[in-house]
């Protein structure tokens, strides 16, 4: 049957099963798209073949570094593998072909005076007498102190914040899932003094934008990412990363990093409480989570010391 569909066809109903198993796979969606021109326009009907799989993936980008091709072939490999399964004469081409994926920058690690430094910058924007220092003070802080991700912390909606339980409530969140997100009395009370200033500015309905500015209605994205560079410079952080600036992604970072620090301080049984953080931060799997481990200076520690952990339990058992 796929020897009569065309490319764009097949990735459409790959899609679509997908997407009922509460994928968005919307990047992932124009990605497959440029494959499927390129397919289209060339003819190619019957199985992928490993020929034409290269072409796509060096094609355009022939002058770009391997990690760039490495990247590409990683999103069209589930589309391959999922055909491979009702016919086994698609080819799928080994990993290594394209070389390894670019390595994972180390984020800035923010320290708890970078944190207050940057949330004092929030309380002095202006207009001073407006929602805007409020919002912007208590969203960051709220970052910083469970994690979320930006576009978390910006869909929240008034419903989804239960101030008296002490629990978020984030719903379809980047892989599609929600999840409940508690929080510790001294981020209950900020976020109370928000919600009695927030009264003041803006409806406060179930499902109204919990974080709001002048209008009424959440920042764009646009707004809280230029807003924050001109805290990040007031506050005058200095990257420490791999990365030329400070990002609001690195408290989500800072979060995970001590977090993990603080367990290792209380003898925690690591594994375990890694995999509660994977859940808690909403990570699609728990490596995500353990890559902390090694990606980040300030945990290669905890990594030595699992492994001196296992080294001696092996040499026990020998």
């Amino acid at each position: 049957m796929s020897q009569l569909l065309t490319m764009q066809a097949r990735i459409d109903a790959y899609l679509a099963d997908r997407r009922r198993l509460g994928f968005s796979l919307d990047s992932a969606a124009s990605v497959l798209k440029s494959f499927a021109h390129l397919a289209d326009v060339s003819g190619h009907r019957g199985p992928i073949t490993t020929t034409l799989v290269v072409s796509w993936v060096k094609g355009e980008t022939r002058n770009a570094a391997p990690a760039s091709w490495a990247r590409r072939f990683e999103v069209l490999r589930p589309f391959v593998e999922h055909e491979k399964r009702f016919d086994p004469a698609n080819e799928l081409p080994e990993r290594d072909m394209f070389g390894k994926r670019g390595q994972r920058r180390t984020p800035h690690i923010y320290t708890d005076q970078e944190i207050v430094a940057l949330l004092m910058a929030a309380r002095r924007l202006s207009p001073q007498h407006s929602i805007r220092p409020a919002t912007y003070e208590t969203m960051l802080g709220l970052i910083a102190a469970t994690g979320l991700r930006i576009s978390e912390a910006r869909k929240l909606r008034c419903r989804d914040v239960d101030i008296a339980g002490r629990c978020l409530t984030v719903r379809m969140t980047k892989f599609t899932k929600s999840r409940n997100v508690p929080f510790d009395a001294s981020t209950a009370a900020a976020l109370s003094r928000y919600v009695a200033i927030r009264g003041r500015y803006a409806p406060s309905e179930a499902d109204a934008s919990f974080f709001v500015g002048a209008s009424g209605h959440a920042p764009s994205k646009r707004q809280v990412h230029w807003t924050f560079q001109q805290l990040r410079r007031d506050a005058n952080i200095v990257a420490r990363g791999a990365y030329e600036k400070v990002r609001i992604h690195d408290l989500r970072h800072t979060f995970i990093c001590r977090r993990v620090q603080r367990w290792q301080a209380e003898g925690a049984d690591i594994d375990n409480a890694i995999a509660a953080l994977a859940t808690y931060v909403g990570h699609a799997k728990v490596s995500d989570t353990y890559w902390y481990l090694t990606g980040i200076p300030d945990l290669m520690a905890v990594a030595g010391n699992r492994f001196e952990s296992f080294a001696m339990a092996e040499c026990r058992h020998e």
